[in-house]
């Protein structure tokens, strides 16, 4: 059964989460698209990285462990994916000099 008995303004909260990290799928999905290829646009890392801390926060706002494991470990790869790719980038560029 849904439980719906949170504050607005928490179910508003949790529901941003959820329309965030949803939305790094059609980001992904639209840049595939358009490349006529598979690939993962940076804005995807970003989306996923602030749709996974609202709801890391939500879960912990909920006291779900279950909720909060799923999303606690999200950020670190996020992280190291927008590493990796600003690493990438530097050094494309200093061999463009």
């Amino acid at each position: 059964m849904l439980d719906w008995s949170d504050t607005p303004y928490w179910l508003a909260f949790g529901l941003l989460g959820n329309a965030v990290f949803f939305s790094r799928f059609l980001v992904q999905w639209l840049a595939s698209e358009w490349a006529q290829e598979s690939v993962v646009p940076v804005a995807f890392w970003y989306l996923s990285l602030v749709g996974s801390l609202i709801l890391l926060i939500y879960a912990i706002h909920i006291e779900n462990l279950v909720f909060t494991l799923a999303f606690l470990p999200n950020g670190f790869v996020y992280l190291r994916n927008l590493s990796l790719i600003r690493n990438k980038r530097a050094r494309e560029a200093a061999t463009a000099d």
